[in-house]
C-alpha cells in the first residue's frame, strides 16, 4: 500500500500520509510496511514500539535519548488530537534549536517520522490520546534525556500556558544545561 511523504519545513522531518481506505463499515490503513518505507528512504530497522495514553492538557516531553543508542520515531496517532513537536538538538545542525510542530489526529492519519537527533514532545488536545511511535532503538534508561517543554531559547509557541507534566518533565534541564547531542 502506497504513502505519500512530504518533508516539512526542518527538512530532515517527514510527514507520513497512509493511504486510507474508507467506507460504511469504517476504514483501514497500514501505520507500517517496510517495502513502502524502505521505497521512501524512511527506517525499515524499527525494533521498538510504544503507546501512550494521554488526556487533555498534558503534555510529555522534550524527549530523546543520548549516543549511543539515539532514535528516531515514527509517531501516529490512534485515538484523539495532539499538537506534535520536534526540535533539533544537534549541536553542529543548521537548524540547531529550531522545532516544528504539526497537528496529528485520528481524522487526518498522518504521522510524522522524527529523525535521531530530535527532542520529541506532545500536547493532548483531545479529551483522550492514544499514541502509538515506532523507534529505531530500544529505550535505555542510563541514556534517556530530555529538555524542558518551556525553554525561552527554543520558544515554542504551545497552544496552552499551564499544561499537565509529569515530576520527571517538570524537572528537566534547560537546553544549554542539557547534555545534546
Amino acid at each position: 500500500m502506497p504513502i505519500t511523504v512530504k518533508a516539512l519545513s526542518i527538512p530532515d522531518i517527514i510527514q507520513v500520509q497512509p493511504m486510507v481506505f474508507s467506507d460504511n463499515r469504517g476504514c483501514f490503513y497500514e501505520i507500517f510496511r517496510e517495502s513502502d518505507f524502505h521505497i521512501a528512504n524512511l527506517p525499515v530497522h524499527l525494533p521498538q514500539d510504544n503507546f501512550s495514553f494521554s488526556k487533555k492538557n498534558v503534555i510529555r516531553g522534550l524527549h530523546y535519548q543520548r549516543y549511543p543508542k539515539t532514535q528516531g520515531k515514527i509517531v501516529t496517532v490512534l485515538k484523539g488530537r495532539i499538537f506534535d513537536v520536534a526540535v533539533d538538538i544537534r549541536r553542529n545542525s543548521p537548524t540547531y534549536l529550531k522545532w516544528i510542530s504539526v497537528e496529528l489526529d485520528d481524522e487526518n492519519r498522518f504521522m510524522l517520522y522524527i529523525p535521531p537527533g530530535f527532542a520529541h514532545g506532545f500536547l493532548a488536545l483531545s479529551e483522550y490520546v492514544h499514541l502509538m511511535y515506532k523507534c529505531t532503538n530500544e529505550y535505555d534508561p542510563k541514556l534517556d534525556a530530555g529538555i524542558r517543554w518551556d525553554d525561552p531559547d527554543i520558544g515554542i509557541r504551545w497552544p496552552l500556558k499551564n499544561p499537565v507534566l509529569s515530576a520527571k518533565d517538570e524537572n528537566l534541564p534547560y537546553a544549554r544545561d542539557a547534555e545534546m547531542l
